[in-house]
């Protein structure tokens, strides 16, 4: 609801939330893959917006318009002479997708797995955005705002870009054997994400999301570092040049899995939010202690335990446990840590929102 209406609107609530002041109730959302999202529709019924009829929270999101006189990207070279499987797709990176036979996973091909000099990396057609079109931002940030909402943009990725186009192994070789080969994709996705960053703060936004899976379920992908070389020294600078137009703007970083040894070094680079927090493979009580009062959590609610194989009391309990130790003073915003795979019982979402409610204001 508009400022006034006694209310405090989701814009208000994400403010305190992130600025560690005592909200009034907590934020909160989740999303679902393919066959539970029709099912949630139908659960819901009506025109099926599950997300409106639950009260989720999200921003208003912004993205650079690709000009309509600009030629799109031309990849058919790179596929020219591979036999596409059926039902297989070249995706906006370039990168073939083939359907796999996990539900809604696709194995990925990539364009430049046997790139053999750096001519053949630097001449990859990846778009220039500081060419697209932003200037209608500062409008549609008043507009999200004048509706209580925020207003985001989601900068991209670098590192999983990056070794989409190159090939996973080929990438992490690149890295040890030919550091120029890895920085010339990351450099390129980097200037994008900067750019964006730069010209959101510009606009007013409240938030700007990006995140590299960097991590697995027990350790990093790669020696910290390795990390703070080829993808810390990048986004730093992004946070930091959008910090400068607009301090108060939030960092949102995703990356899934254990990712405890970065934590120290991404806040001291301006993070405000870490999503996805997952309490399978990180100390969520440790994090917490250690930057509570500088980190705001986006996520705890575990998609591979609790979510998916606890009951809906679980669930409750959950919930309560996250809001009492970690969001009584602000600093989280309450989501699964993952898209809701199909094993999700509806009951268990509607656990989850329903606690969401009943917990989130503070000294309830």
């Amino acid at each position: 609801m508009p400022s006034g209406s006694g209310v405090a609107t989701d814009l208000e609530i994400f403010r305190d939330t992130v600025a560690h002041r005592r909200p009034s109730r907590v934020l909160y959302h989740f999303d679902c893959t393919p066959d539970l999202n029709r099912r949630m529709k139908d659960h819901v019924g009506g025109d099926g917006d599950w997300f409106t009829h639950y009260g989720c929270f999200g921003y208003r999101s912004l993205w650079p318009k690709r000009p309509a006189a600009l030629a799109p990207l031309d990849f058919a070279p790179y596929w020219k002479d591979e036999p596409l499987p059926p039902g297989s797709w070249v995706n906006h990176l370039g990168v073939l997708e083939v359907p796999g036979s996990q539900y809604h996973f696709t194995a990925y091909v990539s364009p430049l797995r046997r790139a053999s000099t750096l001519a053949e990396i630097d001449s990859y057609p990846i778009d220039n955005v500081s060419t697209f079109d932003t200037s209608w931002w500062a409008d549609e940030v008043k507009r999200a705002h004048a509706a209580g909402r925020p207003a985001g943009l989601f900068v991209g990725h670098m590192y999983e870009n990056s070794w989409q186009i190159r090939g996973y192994e080929p990438f992490l070789e690149d890295m040890i054997e030919r550091p120029a080969w890895a920085h010339s994709l990351l450099e390129r996705f980097f200037r994008n994400n900067l750019h964006q960053a730069v010209e959101a703060a510009k606009a007013g936004a409240d938030l700007i999301q990006c995140g590299d899976d960097v991590a697995n379920q027990r350790n990093m992908m790669f020696s910290v570092p390795m990390w703070r070389d080829f993808i810390l020294s990048r986004w730093a600078q992004v946070w930091k040049a959008a910090k400068a137009v607009k301090p108060d703007v939030a960092i949102h970083y995703h990356s899934d899995g254990n990712v405890m040894a970065i934590i120290p070094e991404m806040v001291d680079a301006g993070l405000n939010i870490l999503n996805p927090v997952q309490p399978e493979c990180v100390d969520t009580d440790e994090i917490h202690r250690m930057w509570g009062t500088r980190l705001s959590f986006d996520g705890c609610l575990g998609t591979q335990t609790t979510m998916p194989f606890g009951t809906p009391a679980d669930v409750r309990t959950r919930v309560r446990e996250c809001v009492d130790k970690y969001g009584r003073n602000g600093g989280l915003i309450l989501s699964p840590t993952h898209v809701l795979e199909p094993e999700v019982p509806i009951a268990n979402i509607e656990a989850f929102v329903q606690a969401c409610r009943d917990f989130g204001p503070p000294g309830k």
